[in-house]
């Protein structure tokens, strides 16, 4: 559950209270009169009803420029009698416990393209080279932990899942200057490092079969069932990056040695990566019903969400192909 507040005039008063008890609030309180007129009704509302609630607020405001709907967390409800039991864990299971609007605050700021993010990027190549290059599983998986590249590929799913244009060319473009800066710093540590690339490490991110596909759908799954249903996202993280940044710093740094053929190799483990992220993501967001609040963005975001379903799905079905047929040794340097 959820505090829903709206802050308005005072003319809504009536309305609102009709809203709280329509909508199915376990309880509900005004706040008294500021001084600019306006009041403020705070409603616990339950997580399957709370993006409901939201979508009619803001047909109710849509025209008022006072008006304000916050969304404030709720960790316990305290009672005479003790603390009120909240849903329970299966009801947790079928619903989208975060609504559109919180889902697309979190999101965005997965999407930013800003200094925090490259410094995390390249943190998190530095320390992902050195543990492939050390065949150090503790340290791959500590660049694991910090890698920043779970945000924008998430964003970029959710962003087509709306419709939301802006969004998703922020998204693409965080990604991909993301990994553009750990391909270049993982090419230029092999180009001017002498450092060997024999390691079991590296060589296991040369090559892709079946199970780096499945790796990857489960990774963006679960990325986003964390996210809609509020679990924690830490483990998440972690599956994302296995899938994304160790295989780019292998490629960066097959090519500074001039292995093409193993670059080639770590290049289609990511590829088939991402595209399983993406692809298992948009379906998930699907499932879940995350849609745009307006009839006409929803039909445009229908028509978006299929494109990009059936695009990823080809894409992967080629890249399936390949796994199949490819020499073997692809992977060799």
């Amino acid at each position: 559950m959820r505090i829903v507040e709206v802050v308005a005039d005072r003319k809504h008063a009536k309305t609102l209270t009709g809203m709280a008890r329509f909508y199915g609030a376990e309880d509900h309180w005004w706040a008294g009169e500021g001084p600019d007129g306006r009041i403020a009704i705070r409603m616990v509302v339950p997580d399957e009803k709370r993006q409901a609630l939201i979508d009619s607020l803001q047909d109710v405001f849509k025209a008022d420029a006072r008006a304000r709907i916050v969304v404030q967390s709720l960790d316990a409800i305290l009672t005479r009698d003790g603390p009120v039991k909240q849903e329970a864990e299966d009801r947790r299971a079928k619903t989208v416990t975060a609504t559109r609007e919180e889902l697309y605050t979190q999101i965005a700021k997965g999407a930013q393209l800003d200094s925090n993010y490259l410094v995390l990027t390249f943190l998190s190549t530095l320390v992902a080279a050195i543990g492939l290059v050390e065949d150090n599983v503790a340290v791959v998986i500590g660049a694991m932990v910090i890698a920043p590249l779970l945000g924008p590929n998430i964003a970029l799913a959710f962003a087509t899942s709306l419709g939301d244009t802006e969004l998703t060319w922020q998204a693409f473009k965080t990604s991909g200057a993301g990994l553009a800066l750990a391909l270049i710093i993982s090419i230029a540590i092999a180009f001017f490092a002498p450092v060997g690339l024999d390691s079991q490490e590296i060589l296991s991110r040369t090559n892709v079969d079946l199970g780096g596909v499945v790796l990857g759908l489960a990774s963006g799954a679960a990325a986003v069932l964390s996210l809609t249903t509020g679990l924690s996202t830490t483990m998440v993280g972690v599956m994302v990056a296995v899938a994304i940044l160790p295989p780019t710093a292998a490629m960066g740094m097959m090519l500074g040695d001039g292995r093409w053929e193993a670059a080639i190799g770590a290049a289609l483990l990511l590829t088939v990566n991402v595209v399983c992220v993406l692809l298992a993501a948009k379906l998930v967001f699907l499932f879940k019903g995350v849609k745009p609040r307006s009839w006409t963005e929803r039909n445009r975001a229908k028509q978006s969400m299929a494109i990009y379903i059936s695009l990823w799905a080809l894409l992967l079905a080629i890249l399936v192909a390949v796994i199949l047929i490819r020499p073997t040794g692809w992977h060799m340097p």
